[in-house]
């Protein structure tokens, strides 16, 4: 498995990626959202996935990771943490072989049993901390929220 630096930087050089767990409620307020929103802005062909939802943010919303037209690379996960074992699931099944799942505060989207999956099936899994706060995604806010959540040890320690 890479180092957390070069699963890191791997996982940001996508540019197909899918954000499972988008709100249908808009504002940027769900962490998801912002991650998608984010993106989006900078660039990445960037897919919002939520079983609930046609539309999400005002663009097109994908019931699984199955229907997005053409796959992704990539996939950060914004769910309860008790829904993100099927998501990592559904990678293994498309051969996603990158997961990054989200926690900025409390627990996030992190799983353990989603993660121990991932390293037993050879995908690449970031647990903790929100790609916002790394390389050409990140910013101000999100650089000063990595140093604090370092502290607190909510960063990802091994990929």
């Amino acid at each position: 498995m890479p180092s957390v630096d070069e699963a890191i930087a791997d996982f940001l050089a996508q540019k197909r990626i899918a954000v499972a767990g988008v709100s249908r409620e808009p504002g940027g307020k769900h962490g998801g959202n912002v991650v998608y929103q984010r993106f989006k802005e900078r660039g990445y062909q960037v897919f919002a996935v939520n079983p609930n939802a046609d539309t999400v943010e005002g663009d097109p919303c994908y019931r699984s990771l199955a229907a997005i037209p053409g796959g992704v690379d990539a996939v950060v996960v914004a769910t309860r943490p008790e829904v993100a074992p099927a998501v990592v699931r559904e990678c293994k099944e498309l051969g996603i072989t990158r997961v990054w799942m989200h926690r900025s505060f409390g627990a996030g989207s992190v799983s353990k049993e989603a993660h121990a999956f991932c390293r037993q099936h050879g995908i690449t899994s970031l647990a903790g901390g929100c790609p916002l706060m790394y390389g050409p995604t990140s910013d101000g806010g999100h650089r000063f929220m990595k140093a604090f959540a370092g502290l607190f040890g909510q960063l990802p320690k091994e990929a």
